[in-house]
């Protein structure tokens, strides 16, 4: 009892763990923090490990779940937390945190509308130091997006950098790596040129 507990519990941990450089900035947007979010980017080096840990656990509980129990113990009542359907839950949720990076856009409105570039607009490439997934990716073409003078952004983690097209009467590159910085907590480390 104490031991599926234990598995249970280490599986929901690794999950969340694996995911968590991509959770901050979806919490970030909720809670209007940004400090913490580029913090956590250390963990994606350990996500492949996380993600086999979790496999690992859950499919130790799983088995010990389905394998044949002793007769003494079959007519005792299980409580909900020691059932398989409480393990499904629990599975269920682990992929949810596992898949979060492959379907993090969805929690970022979309401002997608078609608009038409002046010529007379400036473009900048801006270098980025912490991203590490989609998720990244999303959060700061989120801050940019609502930003005054910025016509359109693409941001690429695994670049690391920020291609902005903006309006120079508007905004220019001290205001977006700022913009940047405090919206989403990533380094700006410059332009590339």
């Amino acid at each position: 009892m104490k031991k599926q507990k234990a598995l249970i519990s280490s599986g929901i941990v690794a999950a969340i763990a694996s995911s968590l450089c991509c959770i901050v900035p979806l919490l970030v947007i909720v809670a209007g923090s940004t400090g913490a979010v580029s913090g956590f980017s250390w963990l994606e080096s350990l996500r492949p490990y996380l993600i086999g840990f979790t496999v690992l656990v859950l499919g130790f509980a799983w088995y010990q779940k389905l394998k044949p129990q002793e007769e003494c113990c079959e007519n005792e009542k299980t409580s909900f937390i020691q059932s398989k359907l409480f393990l499904f839950f629990v599975s269920l949720f682990a992929l949810g945190m596992l898949a979060l990076p492959n379907y993090s856009k969805m929690f970022y409105s979309s401002n997608s509308t078609e608009i038409s570039i002046p010529e007379e607009s400036s473009t900048l490439i801006l270098e980025i130091q912490g991203m590490t997934c989609a998720a990244c990716e999303n959060h700061i073409t989120h801050a940019l997006g609502e930003s005054k003078g910025v016509l359109k952004s693409t941001v690429s983690y695994e670049k690391g950098t920020a291609t902005i097209i903006f309006d120079a009467e508007q905004t220019d590159i001290k205001k977006l790596s700022k913009i940047i910085k405090i919206k989403t907590g990533y380094d700006v480390l410059g332009e590339k040129k």
